[in-house]
């Protein structure tokens, strides 16, 4: 709820009499802004800026919002304080450090969830940190762990409310598979905030629910992360996945502590970091070697393949799929966990396609980009990743026509989608093209995906 002071804002108002704004023309230049600001469903009105001038303050980031709106109107930088509001202080390193205590992961990842929830502009645009993966694994695997559980004096919770949690977490996953993380962003965040953190921080409970609901919450925010991942978030995305690890380290939920460094090695990969992908993988190995589910050594062994490809070091590509090869074919007599259901053959396959992409072999990358779409079909954003490895697999064997017919279907499957990484693919398919671009089809296809994602035009390359 917005907050309310005793005070009239009297220097709010002296800043609409100074701009000549009208209540209804401030609140419409606030609702505008906030959709270049991140927080795109704002509608206030006339009534709203009269609550905010008898003391209401609204919620973050709507102050900084306002803020901006008098910088750019009177053209002089306006901090917050001058509005008649507090800005609300996030320490810059929020979920960045892995706690080693139960009542600090809880503490951490409130303040974490608290923070995204009212759209702190400093947590929002933070960037990814080049060192605070290796630090967290390395602490994660060495400690020290205080195994002193949370003192919880709220209510009583038990294996029903970690079920919802659970229920609630697969439901997420779904949309996000078939949606994009934009879709999904919103509500996660606010379940984790309202719903989740409360019963870490203050539930009463016995010890094996409490590492039941730590299990619980780490699977969410792992979906959480990547939601942000997929929408280009990645200091948000990181910090999310650091704080899942600790909270599967405190639910002594040793497989998942191992699927999230393997999580931790697909982000630092894709932002251009495969060393250390290399190494996240290796410790997610040394997690999952200690249980036996052979789906996940696979993934483990995958990605460390995939650091190795990004870095055209093709025999240790090879070894390294050889053991992911050998620990896979084990999986069909062995239970996985339902978070882990994803990785079948033709997630596999679309791995291993990724690989020869990455080192220059097509034809191996179309072999394998070809059995990935042999896959479940409400795994749309995944299916047009695979499409699009396949498009570009073919304009790298100059099957210009091929390549095209494959890229069109890409940019179909992402025409439904809320996803930057989904972006970038096409925006691939369209640079493997570039040696044929004087081609009509080319040039049909190019503007086709213009026309179909918009979004290609607003979003910037990466490098």
């Amino acid at each position: 709820m917005p907050r309310k002071d005793k005070r009239l804002n009297h220097a709010l108002g002296r800043l609409i009499t100074e701009a000549g704004f009208s209540n209804k023309g401030l609140a419409d230049r606030v609702n505008r802004l906030g959709k270049h600001r991140g927080a795109p469903d704002l509608r206030y009105n006339h009534s709203s800026v009269t609550r905010w001038l008898r003391g209401e303050h609204p919620r973050n980031p709507v102050p900084q919002v306002i803020a901006e709106v008098f910088a750019i109107e009177l053209g002089r930088p306006i901090d917050v304080t001058e509005i008649g509001m507090k800005a609300h202080k996030v320490p810059a390193d929020v979920g960045l450090e892995l706690p080693t205590t139960q009542p600090g992961s809880a503490r951490i990842t409130g303040m974490l969830w608290k923070a995204d929830n009212e759209q702190e502009r400093r947590l929002v645009d933070s960037g990814f940190d080049q060192a605070a993966f290796t630090a967290a694994a390395l602490r994660w695997l060495v400690g020290p762990w205080d195994p002193t559980p949370v003192q919880g004096a709220g209510r009583r919770i038990g294996t029903a409310d970690v079920e919802e949690v659970r229920e609630v977490t697969h439901a997420f996953r779904v949309l996000d598979n078939r949606l994009g993380g934009g879709h999904v962003r919103v509500p996660v965040v606010e379940y984790l905030h309202t719903h989740v953190g409360p019963m870490l921080r203050e539930g009463r409970c016995t010890e094996e629910v409490r590492r039941q609901l730590f299990s619980a919450a780490a699977d969410l925010t792992k979906v959480a992360a990547w939601l942000y991942h997929d929408l280009d978030k990645q200091g948000l995305a990181q910090r999310y996945l650091i704080q899942a690890l600790a909270m599967a380290k405190f639910a002594g939920d040793l497989p998942l502590g191992a699927e999230i460094l393997a999580a931790m090695s697909q982000q630092s990969l894709y932002v251009a970091q495969p060393a250390r992908a290399v190494d996240l993988a290796r410790a997610a190995q040394s997690a999952a070697q200690r249980v036996a589910i052979p789906v996940l050594m696979t993934e483990c062994h995958v990605m460390e393949a995939r650091g190795y490809a990004a870095q055209n070091e093709s025999r240790a590509c090879t070894h390294a799929l050889t053991r992911a090869e050998r620990t896979f074919d084990r999986a069909a007599d062995a239970a996985t966990p339902a978070w882990l259901h994803y990785f079948d053959e033709a997630y596999f396959a679309a791995k291993l396609a990724h690989c020869f992409r990455d080192l220059d072999s097509p034809e191996k990358a179309e072999e394998y980009a070809t059995r990935s779409l042999r896959m479940d079909p409400t795994y749309q954003r995944g299916k047009a990743f695979n499409t699009a490895v396949l498009s570009m697999a073919l304009a790298a064997q100059g099957r210009i026509d091929e390549a095209c017919s494959r890229g069109r279907s890409a940019i179909d499957l992402a025409a439904g989608l809320t996803s930057a990484r989904v972006y970038r693919y096409i925006r691939n398919v369209n640079r493997s093209l570039e040696s044929h671009a004087d081609e009509p089809i080319v040039r049909d296809l190019r503007e086709y995906a213009a026309e179909r994602l918009p979004a290609l035009r607003s979003h910037a390359e990466r490098p």
